[in-house]
């Protein structure tokens, strides 16, 4: 669910503004961060009502991935953009354009809420509602915020571990034109080109882009039958954006942004079961179309800032799957579409008091050749947020959603942040609700004969408290800085596939818990490191057992040093530890999946202030991971290009 615009007001405007419940930051155009920085604590974020907030001031977990870190580390799909962030695990099938899910703190990939320019991402068409992160592509992005914890009080449903807010690019200064292109490992061809530009009172940006990747090995040597030659997984996307925002008077503005990706991903069939891998591979095509018109009125200078607005999203998924003789079947087509409406009113009420509320309508559809349904929910929301003696600091909401199938449900969330004197050590605690409304997927559809799989129509919502608890102390002016939160989620009727693996169940209940630390040293101007851990633990409190895919331990490190300033160098190490996986065809239900360590290296060097050269190596010492189990990630790859800029 959106709660804000990207909402430009000419001059005064907070640029791409995006929420997060909690704290999202308004990035640093001038300073590359390693994943999950801690950012100085006297700037600026936009806090979960969209007003500009100092980071100090914020109790929640967020975690800023800018654009700049994106381009120093050339991170060109979602996923890898998000793989040293904390508190995440990261499941790719098949590599670059295959299926992924992102679980946060232990919880489900579905209680992922993500936002793309404010319109909610989740595809009504999939099973379980989750966002397929695997498709998205990054040339575009001008920050990730990933906010952990319940946010539902702000968010509604499907936010029980946590939102992922994505902004895109928004124009700005003297017209400019963009342009990149680079080759590497597994058939890697790639290209982007933008254009954009903007004042106070109009601003536009255009962005295409490719990306091609045709020789990607995902199945391990052990599996593949003798005699069977099969072939390397293939995909190819390309994605279009638009953003355009004009202020008409001083007081009133309008802005819109638009997105289009097409895209076929080609991958390895098994056949039978237990899945045996075939020469031949099953083809799958999507479109994905996100659009978003807003209007910004603010009579009050500021004081009362009103944004109305309209989403649509179409997410349209085609599967088709070889014979015995490779000839591709006809297509198993999917269809999911969302409509919003939304207005959102943001009142300051005296210096350091706000008060936000907003409404909203919202209709989703899901289409199949043999069963269609739809659903539909309304909702009012409102946060209060103050601040006492600058030391003391208070965000509370209250929201109250009514779904057509389930009625209503009230949720909420309060996040005080504490700031010692002398120490300057930050003491932040939050509590919030949480609920997710079973998929109509999850309720009606049944997929026979051939998978034996049947909806349930007696499930139950999902529902959830959660807390977490922590703090943050900066040293030596802020050049040195650490800090540890600790989470807990205790989520009841949360849906999983059943014992017998035909259908779907709601478990009596399961917790998650753990805790991120971090810490951050900035050695000069030109060296920074960066390290995370995260420890978490998912069971399903029935049968007292793990939840699949979700490690105890991930650990982060990542190093950027920039020894002239021409010249931007990086390293990125990534541990995920063992966990709980089904095989490749889940013919076995449990195993102990291996963990493994990952390096990444990048560097880019500026030519002329027009042209930059720039290459990468990932998976540096070529390790055999398979994550998830039966599927390997992309081995050792080495990749190079240029980019170039006009005008400006």
């Amino acid at each position: 669910m959106r709660l804000s615009g990207a909402a430009q007001r000419g001059s005064s405007s907070v640029i791409a503004l995006s929420l997060a419940a909690g704290a999202t930051l308004l990035a640093h155009p001038a300073r590359a961060q390693a994943p999950g920085e801690t950012i100085a604590l006297d700037q600026i974020v936009v806090s979960a009502t969209g007003t500009p907030t100092p980071v100090r001031e914020v109790a929640s977990s967020v975690t800023v991935v800018t654009a700049q870190e994106i381009e120093q580390q050339q991170r060109r799909t979602l996923p890898q953009a998000l793989a040293a962030v904390p508190g995440l695990n990261i499941v790719q099938i098949g590599g670059p354009g295959g299926q992924t899910s992102v679980f946060m703190r232990g919880t489900n990939s579905n209680h992922v809420k993500v936002l793309i320019d404010g319109i909610e991402a989740n595809d009504p068409s999939t099973p379980n509602r989750s966002f397929d992160f695997g498709s998205m592509l990054t040339d575009d992005i001008e920050r990730i915020e990933v906010l952990r914890g319940p946010q539902s009080g702000l968010y509604g449903a499907n936010a029980i571990g946590g939102v992922i807010s994505i902004t895109t690019k928004r124009g700005e200064g003297p017209p400019k034109a963009t342009a990149r292109i680079e080759a590497g490992s597994h058939g890697t061809f790639n290209q982007a080109a933008g254009f954009s530009g903007g004042d106070d009172r109009f601003n536009y940006v255009f962005n295409v882009s490719h990306m091609r990747s045709d020789s990607t090995d995902s199945v391990p040597p052990n599996l593949i039958p003798p005699g069977v030659r099969v072939k390397p997984n293939a995909y190819d996307a390309y994605s279009y954006s638009g953003r355009l925002g004009f202020a008409l008077t001083d007081t009133l503005s309008v802005n819109w942004v638009g997105r289009y990706t097409d895209g076929q991903f080609r991958s390895t069939y098994d056949a039978g079961f237990p899945g045996r891998p075939t020469p031949y591979r099953a083809l799958s095509n999507y479109a994905q179309a996100f659009t978003r018109g807003e209007v910004v009125w603010d009579p009050l200078g500021g004081r009362f800032v009103n944004r109305f607005g309209i989403s649509y999203s179409n997410q349209d998924r085609s599967n088709r799957s070889p014979n015995a003789f490779g000839i591709l079947g006809l297509p198993t087509e999917n269809l999911g579409e969302r409509m919003k409406l939304d207005w959102r009113g943001d009142f300051e009420i005296a210096k350091g008091h706000m008060l936000i509320g907003g409404l909203s309508w919202e209709r989703e559809r899901l289409e199949t050749p043999s069963f269609t349904a739809s659903n539909g929910n309304k909702a009012a929301y409102l946060e209060y947020q103050v601040s006492f003696a600058d030391r003391f600091f208070l965000a509370a909401n209250i929201r109250h959603d009514h779904d057509d199938s389930y009625g209503g449900h009230t949720t909420y969330r309060i996040a005080p942040a504490y700031i010692v004197p002398g120490t300057e050590t930050k003491l932040k605690a939050s509590y919030g609700t949480g609920f997710k409304a079973p998929t109509l997927a999850e309720l009606f559809i049944d997929y026979r004969p051939g998978f034996n799989f049947f909806g349930n129509s007696n499930l139950k919502p999902e529902e959830s408290k959660g807390w977490d608890i922590g703090f943050e102390q900066p040293l030596f002016d802020k050049r040195v800085q650490f800090g540890a939160t600790w989470f807990q989620n205790d989520i009841e009727n949360l849906i999983v596939t059943n014992a017998a693996r035909n259908s779907y169940a709601n478990v009596g209940k399961a917790e998650t818990k753990g805790v991120e630390a971090f810490a951050a040293l900035q050695i000069s101007e030109q060296l920074r490191v960066r390290g995370d851990y995260t420890f978490t633990l998912a069971k399903d409190e029935t049968a007292h057992q793990e939840l699949l895919r979700r490690p105890r331990h991930k650990a982060s490190g990542t190093v950027t040093w920039a020894p002239i300033e021409k010249l931007s160098l990086s390293a990125t190490l990534i541990y995920v530890g063992p966990w709980v996986d089904g095989n490749r065809d889940f013919s076995v239900p449990r195993l102990k999946a291996k963990g493994a360590t990952l390096v990444n290296l990048a560097a880019e060097y500026k030519a002329t202030d027009k042209v930059t050269v720039f290459g990468r190596v990932d998976n540096l010492f070529d390790k055999r991971w398979e994550n998830p189990v039966g599927f390997l990630v992309p081995g050792f790859g080495a990749f190079g290009g240029i980019k170039v800029a006009f005008g400006g």
